[in-house]
């Protein structure tokens, strides 16, 4: 590798130091090859414990997710005559939970998978995971960060359904009532109310109205995508590919949200707090997980720019005093 930086630093001096610590590093076996080419760099010790720790709490965040689901919401009252909740509950949704989740994590899932795949076939990519597939390595980088933010996104809709219990469109139809059958008066609280529904679950289900589940991991799903592409799709052959894509996928998560509405799923507020909590979730997640661009220049015309792309100190010394110029960072 040294030999490559010769031709540019003729007449710069280097210390025998720099080199020595240089010839060391690369006889230091802390590289491997994977079979592939892709230098995978070892990890082992506390850095290693550290990592896998890491993963740990993912599949934490995945558990406490599901058991926020199986917590009863909070019991809250109504206004005698009030129309927003006396929709007809229908059977038959536009988008059930089955396919929202199947397509939301199948769509942006298959997409990161065949752009880590083109990413490490085709560019020089380097790990420094405990997993020895570079692409295992990538895919479960970037996968481990989108299920994270599907993880957060979701404990923060169920707090909000659990701690809220604001009443659905169709909360008097599932229970079997009508403001006539209680014989309130117009305009009074009613406190507490005996459902008709033998479902117990589906009485519960009529309690957690704010904020919009589907669209809360919609939005965030494809908004993460949209950001996914952002980053990846650099092909400048078709300037108006990568727009289109991004509209089409904010355009779906959009449409998801509103037939939340005409099925008498949720509130029109319900649907846009969660279009907002899914649009800040995925720009969080994407903001805290993507490392700063590395941007050298020189060394015989070449340039490396990466995500997350690190150097050796030796070699970054060598880079530098053979190209003369400093490393910069967009």
């Amino acid at each position: 590798m040294l030999d490559t930086f010769a031709p540019q630093s003729a007449g710069v001096p280097v210390s025998s130091a720099d080199l020595q610590l240089k010839l060391t590093e690369n006889k230091s076996g802390l590289g491997m090859e994977n079979g592939t080419g892709k230098k995978l760099i070892e990890i082992t010790g506390p850095a290693l414990s550290k990592r896998k720790l890491l993963v740990g709490l993912d599949l934490l965040c995945l558990f406490l997710g599901k058991k926020l689901k199986a917590l009863s919401p909070y019991r809250r009252g109504f206004i005698c005559g009030d129309p927003s909740i006396t929709y007809p509950y229908l059977h038959r949704e536009a988008i059930p939970d089955e396919l929202l989740i199947t397509g939301g994590i199948i769509i942006t899932g298959l997409t990161i998978a065949l752009g880590e795949c083109y990413r490490v076939r085709f560019h020089g990519v380097s790990s420094k995971a405990f997993v020895r597939n570079v692409y295992v390595s990538c895919l479960y980088k970037e996968l481990g960060c989108f299920l994270f933010g599907c993880c957060v996104g979701q404990s923060l809709t169920n707090m909000a359904k659990l701690s809220v219990g604001r009443l659905r469109p169709h909360f008097l139809s599932v229970c079997g009532i009508t403001y006539a059958s209680l014989n309130c008066t117009p305009g009074t609280y009613i406190e507490t109310v005996t459902c008709r529904q033998p479902d117990h679950q589906l009485e519960e289900e009529a309690r957690k109205s704010f904020f919009s589940g589907h669209a809360s991991f919609a939005m965030f799903t494809m908004l993460y995508l949209a950001f996914y592409l952002q980053a990846r799709l650099t092909w400048r052959g078709a300037r108006l590919l990568r727009p289109m894509l991004q509209f089409f996928l904010i355009m779906l998560a959009i449409y998801t949200g509103l037939t939340r509405i005409s099925d008498y799923r949720h509130h029109p507020s319900d649907v846009l707090a969660g279009y907002i909590q899914g649009a800040l979730t995925a720009y969080w997640v994407v903001s805290i997980t993507s490392a700063p661009a590395v941007h050298l220049r020189g060394m015989a015309g070449i340039e490396v720019v990466g995500r997350g792309v690190t150097f050796s100190r030796s070699e970054y010394i060598c880079r530098r005093r053979a190209s003369g110029e400093d490393t910069k960072r967009r």
